[in-house]
């Protein structure tokens, strides 16, 4: 029990300076967060079990190389390691394939369709992807918060726990994250459709 109380960054610094167990009581106390976050994308139990090995071997292999850099977000930076793991598989599984929005097709326009046909759903992974580069263009600090809302399912106290941030800090960001997202939308005209 005296485990949960150690902080992360704690237990980072003991694994890179040799203790093993550190490392084992990390995997232990983030492994359904971030096992579900990637089940919840590929819902196959066993590719989601390889791609949480590969996550942590990355992890593993970056802690060895002395190349994380310590900020106190052990979580999100696991999170992060496991997201990008996630679109290389389907990268390589080519279940990702490239549309661009012209004036006549919008990817937006079937974001409500209930009844998806396989065309259907390639485009919606499209207008995830075409989400996340939106996401990408927000200032650190909201994207943060966006993330870690939509996509870890986080509550705004794990955010601000995890962040060093107050509950309402944190919702400011997410509110200014959404604000500037739909500036973006506006300026290229995207339509987005009931």
């Amino acid at each position: 029990m005296a485990n949960l109380q150690i902080p992360d960054s704690l237990l980072v610094h003991n694994y890179v300076a040799g203790d093993e167990n550190a490392l084992t009581i990390l995997i232990n106390r983030h492994q359904s967060k971030i096992f579900g976050f990637i089940y919840s994308k590929i819902s196959d139990r066993d590719i989601s079990n390889d791609i949480f090995q590969d996550t942590f071997i990355k992890v593993i292999k970056t802690l060895k190389s002395n190349s994380y850099n310590e900020e106190g977000k052990f979580l999100p930076w696991v999170m992060r390691i496991a997201h990008n793991l996630i679109i290389d598989h389907f990268r390589k599984n080519k279940k990702m394939p490239m549309f661009r929005e012209t004036e006549e097709f919008s990817i937006f326009s079937i974001m409500t369709d209930d009844s998806l046909s396989v065309e259907g759903k390639i485009i919606q992974e499209q207008v995830e992807m075409d989400l996340r580069k939106l996401i990408e263009e927000l200032p650190a600090d909201q994207k943060e918060v966006l993330i870690m809302r939509m996509y870890q399912d986080l509550s705004f106290k794990e955010i601000s726990d995890l962040t060093g941030v107050s509950i309402n800090t944190a919702l400011g960001r997410m509110r200014y994250a959404l604000m500037n997202m739909r500036k973006v939308i506006e300026k290229h005209q995207i339509i987005l459709t009931n």
